[in-house]
Order: structure tokens, then sequence, then C-alpha cells
């Protein structure tokens, strides 16, 4: 069964926001940017389309806010996270700022996790989050 979620940014190819299989959902690659516009919070672009300056802690909040409406919308919730794969596009800057928000955030819940470094993401963004949940 393939969900969309009413709350987050619309997907940016062919694909659902989530989809479930037995007791388990799996989330696709949920960006920082906001329904409905082509806003990323914290990321200032160039007039050519490319990145000028980013904040990944205002990005962080985004995404996470973004996979908590998805698992919202399909009768999750982020307490039900069991496995999440974090892609960032510079680790070396960014990764003590997003392990310590991550932590925050996962204070209760402490899912599997992966981080990979990545050359780019489809959409001038700094991170994106995998998430399997169960339901």
């Amino acid at each position: 069964m393939k969900f969309n979620s009413t709350k987050a940014p619309e997907p940016v190819g062919a694909y659902p926001h989530a989809r479930k299989v037995g007791d388990l959902l799996f989330l696709s690659g949920v960006g920082p940017r906001e329904r409905g516009t082509k806003i990323i919070p914290g990321v200032e672009l160039n007039e050519d389309g490319t990145i000028k300056s980013y904040d990944i802690a205002k990005q962080c909040h985004s995404v996470f806010a973004n996979i908590k409406a998805i698992l919202e919308d399909t009768g999750s919730s982020w307490d039900n996270i069991v496995d999440v794969t974090v892609f960032l596009t510079n680790m070396k800057d960014d990764f003590s700022i997003y392990n310590k928000l991550y932590a925050e955030y996962f204070k209760e819940n402490q899912p599997c996790r992966t981080t990979l470094e990545i050359n780019c993401l489809p959409t001038p963004i700094g991170i994106e989050l995998k998430v399997i949940a169960t339901i």
C-alpha cells in the first residue's frame, strides 16, 4: 500500500512518501523542503540555483519535521522508527551538528543508524533521511 502525506513536501519524482509492507513502513528519501513551495529552510541559493550558503541545523529540524508528518499521516509515529539511513553532502562540516540534533530527537527511541557522505542530492540540500518504521 502506498502513502502520500498531505503535510510533507511533494516528492520530486515518481515515488510515494511511503509504502507499507506487512507491519513495516518504508519511507522514501525525505529532505528539508517545505510543502507546496521550493523553499528549503536554511538554504540560500544563487541566481543560477546553486547553493550560496546553508544552515545544516535548520535543514535537520525541517527533515525531522517532514519525517514526523509522514509517519503520523500513515498511522505510525516517531517512536516506531527502527532504522535510519542519513545522507550528508558534507560530512566534515555537518556531521557534528547533525549528530547533536539527531541525539536530541532520538533521545527516547534509538533506531539503528547509518550515515553516509554523498556527492550531491537531487535538489540543493545537505541532508536526506531514509527511514523504516513499524506501523
